[in-house]
């Protein structure tokens, strides 16, 4: 008998202690890549520096044209839409920061198997599309439905379980306006990259990753609660093998820096010299505004507010700038900061673990090495 679609992955799990990352975690490493934190200068990432996590394969979309998508069920009237239909509808523009719920998760002890992401998997952009809501309410959805349905077009098997990728949000979320859900079909004013889900993908503004399907094929809208795979099994924090755990929703507050000075090229390592260092960074949340950043340069022992730039044009779904103006003196120094919102929610210094190694939003530290001028080769 041949081996069974069912046996080909393994149950989330822990790494062993002392075991390092695998072959397998490398080829996800090499399909998958984060955003180099040197581009957190720039107030929109471009599309080939944003980050990028893929389930399964990037589906070949060789006609955006010849692209179908349905919205069904509870409704009164089922729509089946080109890409043309689409964009005959209202569009509107909302600049978002995405981040991957496993962000920070290889640095998580013991280290959950899986994406080694260690704090790039973010981005932000400016995605242009059709209001979800628009939709729902052309299609009469039923409002005493539960839950509005999504299904991408990429495919595989995942701890044992052959699926399309889908995952579901509340009706109220779907057809809310604080924040609107997109169906997207542009990413910083040019068609979405193959990558990115061309040519139909779902912005959730504030929510992680996991809740943005890409290559969107249907919104199906259901009278009871979706309990499929990535909403019921994956993206859950649990604590222990037995634990229900709790649905991943919104992301945490966090606050990123540059990485002042230059890189030691395998070790990352930053080197400065003394004098005067302007830090600059990013923070956001997903839950409530950012409401103050502060910034460590010993490591924890003390800190120091940070200068927020305004918070102006309307970009409430986007990261925030920061700066703050160090005497960077000789010696290694830890260097973080840390986002806590309006909502009174801040970063923890220590991480909180889970298996799957979700909803790490622990400061994260930089080490800065000050001294005189590296020898030449």
């Amino acid at each position: 008998m041949g081996q069974r679609t069912g046996d080909l992955s393994a149950p989330a799990r822990p790494a062993a202690p002392d075991e390092g990352i695998g072959a397998d975690e490398l080829a996800l490493a090499t399909r998958n890549h984060g955003l180099p934190l040197e581009a957190l200068r720039h107030d929109i990432t471009p599309p080939g520096l944003h980050y990028v996590f893929t389930h399964y394969d990037i589906p070949y979309v060789p006609s955006a044209g010849a692209w179908r998508l349905t919205v069904d069920g509870r409704v009164r009237a089922p729509l089946d839409l080109s890409l043309a239909d689409l964009l005959s509808f209202p569009q509107i523009t909302t600049r978002v920061t995405m981040e991957c719920a496993g962000n920070g998760r290889a640095l998580l002890t013991p280290r959950p198997v899986g994406q080694p992401w260690l704090t790039e998997a973010v981005g932000t952009a400016d995605w242009t599309g059709v209001p979800l809501g628009l939709l729902l309410a052309e299609a009469g959805a039923d409002p005493a439905a539960v839950d509005v349905v999504f299904t991408g077009a990429d495919h595989g098997v995942e701890r044992g379980v052959e699926q399309d990728y889908q995952r579901a949000l509340p009706l109220a979320v779907a057809r809310g306006d604080d924040p609107r859900v997109l169906v997207a079909t542009a990413m910083n004013g040019a068609p979405l990259p193959p990558q990115h889900g061309r040519p139909l993908r779902l912005i959730v503004p504030g929510w992680y990753g996991m809740a943005q399907v890409k290559w969107l094929r249907s919104v199906t809208v259901s009278d009871v609660p979706f309990t499929g795979f990535q909403q019921s099994v994956a993206y859950r924090i649990r604590r222990s093998a037995d634990d229900e755990g709790e649905p991943v929703t919104r992301i945490a507050p966090r606050a990123l820096l540059v990485p002042p000075g230059f890189p030691d090229f395998m070790s990352r390592t930053r080197v400065l010299r003394p004098g005067p260092v302007r830090l600059f960074g990013r923070a956001w949340s997903g839950q409530a505004p950012v409401s103050s950043v502060a910034v460590s340069t010993d490591h924890g022992a003390s800190w120091a507010p940070a200068v927020l730039d305004p918070a102006g044009g309307g970009h409430r779904w986007a990261w925030r700038a920061w700066h703050h103006d160090w005497v960077a003196s000789p010696g290694t120094h830890g260097v973080g900061a840390c986002a806590t919102d309006a909502d009174g929610r801040t970063q923890p210094l220590d991480p909180c673990w889970n298996r799957s190694g979700l909803g790490n939003n622990a400061v994260c530290w930089v080490r800065v090495v000050c001294g005189p001028r590296a020898s030449s080769p």
